[in-house]
């Protein structure tokens, strides 16, 4: 993959998310690649720079290094390329790193950042630097301005807390596509299952800040899409354990374990909660079930992630 990308166009940053700023990146990188005739990547980092430099206040992240390649093929790139975020690389001064990485390991024929996209080490890097050193080294350097939108400048820290409130049609909005998380199906305790709703059990990463609470969402399974709802928390009403989220699929008959889902958040529907006994409990599943089946019909035309099925 990095051969064929040698000389190309490169998209630069972390890109959290994917969001709309970021593609307001992409879609710049792609428009002068095909102006030069060259193949247009984005290249990002593993970990998070934040993760590395904190390690023990670790970032929620957005998006995982497997949902950013798929995003990024979504966005019409013609690769993309991980780099480490190691020691080697957190300690290159700017210089450093546009003549090793930009120049020469990859030949760029051009850069594209955002406006605030800073690198090497201390973050001393600045866009001015960058197109500086572009055109010392000759290759083509464009900024793109800040992505605003009714006053506000989109950005990863916005979707964090709109989805740290729950508000997962506001993080959509932003984002451009509903936030979705993909995780393997594990076994759970099958309470579930006794009280008539059967769930796919999926354990997301620990540092996920969505908000604990009843959700409606789609989940992706075989090429299909199944309108469901889903919990996300520790359920208080029982053990108040482990986080999971779990998804009750309408009009799934089937086996799910060890299966690999996609579950896109579309609507919130309330917070968890504890009842007095577990037929208010069903009672009400049932409803959030009723408002889940609701808020997905009104959101029929709402676009799908563009990586899921």
């Amino acid at each position: 993959m990095r051969g064929s990308l040698t000389g190309g166009v490169l998209a630069i940053g972390n890109f959290e998310g994917v969001h709309r700023g970021h593609r307001a990146v992409i879609e710049a990188a792609i428009a002068r690649a095909r102006e030069l005739g060259r193949p247009a990547a984005a290249l990002t980092f593993e970990p998070h720079p934040r993760s590395y430099f904190n390690p023990g206040d670790p970032v929620f992240r957005l998006s995982d290094v497997g949902t950013k390649l798929r995003l990024f093929r979504a966005c019409g790139l013609d690769g993309a390329i991980v780099l480490d975020f190691d020691a080697a690389l957190a300690g290159l001064d700017p210089a450093h790193f546009v003549r090793r990485i930009l120049v020469d390991l990859f030949a760029v024929g051009g850069v594209v950042v955002g406006y605030d996209f800073h690198f090497g080490h201390g973050r001393g890097g600045s866009p001015d630097f960058l197109v500086a050193e572009g055109a010392r080294h000759g290759f083509s350097v464009t900024i793109v301005p800040p992505f605003i939108e009714n006053g506000r400048r989109i950005s990863s820290g916005l979707v964090r807390a709109a989805l740290k409130r729950g508000d997962v049609e506001e993080a959509a909005d932003l984002l451009g596509y509903p936030w979705f998380v993909t995780g393997e199906v594990v076994h759970g305790d099958k309470r579930g299952r006794e009280l008539g709703y059967p769930t796919a059990n999926i354990r997301l990463d620990p540092s996920c800040g969505l908000r604990h609470g009843v959700y409606a969402v789609r989940v992706g399974h075989g090429g299909k899409l199944y309108d469901a709802v889903a919990n996300f928390g520790r359920r208080p009403m029982f053990d108040n354990g482990a986080v999971l989220l779990e998804a009750f699929l309408f009009g799934f008959d089937g086996d799910l374990y060890g299966a690999s889902l996609d579950v896109a958040f579309i609507g919130w529907i309330r917070p968890e909660l504890t009842f007095e006994n577990i037929d208010e409990l069903v009672r009400r599943m049932d409803d959030d079930s009723a408002h889940a089946r609701t808020l997905l019909a009104r959101t029929a035309s709402v676009p799908l992630p563009p990586a899921v099925p």
